[in-house]
């Protein structure tokens, strides 16, 4: 009998896999997405079966790249969860700005997927530094995919993320997009400070870096608490003294032991 078009065995080993390249605990309620996104190169490649392909990318370690892409979770949208952006934007930068006058922001992006929330970011940074001059920021942007990084990088948006944003912000739309082919893309002032880079949230990040303002928003919550704790740990060489982590919506990271307190929902510090 098979389970959401795999059988029971090459589902469990397809889980196994997907740990060992991602670190992500998926379970077996994902098997329809699963097999909705590995169909096609399964196709691609003329293959027999899901457990042909499952074989080629433990053969062939080029093809590891195309299963992360496959694998991995990216939706996002421009300004997710408003009251995020309404801290960032009304507390965190003018309080930052205070006690650093001079200093460069600087900001990681621990999951960026396809680029809407370093970009949003990134123009709450022009906004500020507008109103206050020599202000200056720089975003670090990672993803494990590296095909989602290449959306990121080209910085086209359509469909869901574009109506959002010009709902929520026309005057930015105006400011920081142009019309391209059926989508917007952002201005190249929104990408002259940003930096992307490929990175596995269970290792450190390399080279160390001191950032002030840390985005690990609706990620934990594909891994189980061991690898919370490991991420975290990880991610504090990379954090200058009392910086800012944000978390997700539905995800709370108060019952862990780690090195952050809690300052308010999806908000915390670096003790």
């Amino acid at each position: 009998m098979e389970t959401g078009g795999f059988t029971p065995a090459t589902l469990s080993a397809l889980i196994a896999l997907v740990r060992k390249h991602t670190g992500i605990a998926m379970t077996e309620r994902k098997s329809v997405l699963l097999e909705r996104r590995l169909r096609p190169r399964v196709q691609a490649l003329n293959l027999s079966g899901y457990q042909a392909y499952l074989d080629k990318v433990e053969q062939d370690r080029a093809e590891i790249p195309h299963f992360i892409d496959l694998v991995t979770t990216n939706d996002t949208l421009f300004f997710r969860t408003p009251q995020v952006w309404d801290y960032v934007e009304q507390e965190f930068l003018p309080q930052w700005w205070q006690a650093h006058s001079g200093q460069r922001l600087k900001v990681w992006s621990a999951a960026a997927s396809s680029g809407e929330e370093l970009y949003s970011m990134a123009m709450l940074c022009e906004e500020f530094a507008a109103a206050h001059p020599g202000f200056s920021y720089q975003i670090h942007a990672t993803d494990i995919s590296r095909q989602i990084l290449a959306l990121a990088r080209d910085g086209q948006y359509t469909g869901r993320s574009v109506e959002r944003i010009q709902s929520s912000h026309p005057d930015w739309v105006k400011k920081y997009f142009r019309a391209s082919g059926n989508g917007l893309r952002v201005v190249d002032v929104l990408k002259k400070n940003v930096e992307l880079a490929q990175h596995n949230l269970l290792t450190p990040l390399s080279p160390a870096r001191q950032f002030d303002l840390v985005f690990l928003r609706n990620v934990l919550i594909y891994f189980d608490q061991e690898q919370q704790q490991t991420i975290l740990h990880q991610a504090c060489p990379s954090m200058a003294p009392r910086a800012v982590m944000i978390v997700g919506e539905s995800e709370s990271i108060s019952g862990l032991n780690t090195a952050y307190q809690f300052d308010r929902p999806m908000i915390y510090r670096l003790k």
